[in-house]
C-alpha cells in the first residue's frame, strides 16, 4: 500500500512539473508575440485524411537592431494528429533569405552571432533561432538559421548574406563594424 502511494505521488509531482514547464513555454510565447513573424503563405506538402496536412510556411521578419534588414524563412510544419494538438517535434530543415529593404540603421551595438530570432520547435526542447553577425573586411551582415535540442543540436542551417549599400542618398551607408562589441 506505501508503495502504490509513494508511486502514485511520484506520478503527481511529474505530470505537474510537465504542467509548469508547458505553461511557462506557452506564458513566454505570449510575452514574445509582439517579436512574432509575419505569416506570408502556407503550402501543403503531405496530405493526411482526417487531420491537417503537413505544410511549408514562410514567414517574413524584421530584425529588431538593425532597420533596414528583412528576413524571409520557411519552416516544414507537421500536421497529423500531433500537429494538430500542438506537440509534434517539428524538423530541422529550415530555409533562410535576409536583404536590405530600406537605409540601414543600427539600434545598438551587437556581438558576433546574437540571437536576431528564437521560435519554439517542440513542446519542450527543441528551438530554431536566427543569429546576426558582421563580415567586417566586406561590411556585410551575416545570419544563419539552425535548430538546436537541450542535449544536441542539428548540423543542418542555412546562411544569408546583406551587404550594406547606400540606399537613395549621397552619404556612404554605415559600417558593421563600428556596431560590434568590444
Amino acid at each position: 500500500m506505501r508503495h502504490r502511494l509513494f508511486i502514485a505521488n511520484r506520478c503527481r509531482w511529474f505530470v505537474a512539473a510537465v504542467l509548469a514547464l508547458v505553461l511557462g513555454a506557452g506564458i513566454s510565447s505570449a510575452v514574445r508575440a509582439a517579436d512574432e513573424p509575419d505569416l506570408i503563405f502556407r503550402k501543403s506538402t503531405v496530405f493526411k485524411w482526417l487531420t491537417p496536412n503537413d505544410k511549408l510556411a514562410t514567414y517574413a521578419i524584421d530584425d529588431p537592431e538593425v532597420e533596414g534588414v528583412a528576413c524571409h524563412f520557411t519552416v516544414p510544419e507537421r500536421g497529423g494528429v500531433k500537429g494538430w494538438l500542438g506537440i509534434a517535434e517539428e524538423v530541422s530543415d529550415i530555409s533562410l533569405s535576409c536583404r536590405q529593404v530600406g537605409p540601414i540603421q543600427f539600434k545598438n551595438k551587437f556581438a558576433q552571432g546574437e540571437e536576431m530570432y528564437r521560435r519554439r520547435r517542440s513542446i519542450l526542447f527543441k528551438k530554431m533561432q536566427i543569429v546576426r553577425g558582421c563580415d567586417t573586411k566586406r561590411n556585410v551582415l551575416v545570419y544563419v538559421v539552425y535548430s538546436d535540442k537541450l542535449i544536441e543540436g542539428s548540423p543542418k542551417n542555412s546562411t544569408s548574406s546583406v551587404p550594406i549599400m547606400p540606399w537613395a542618398s549621397s552619404e556612404p551607408p554605415p559600417k558593421c563594424a563600428d556596431w560590434l562589441e568590444k
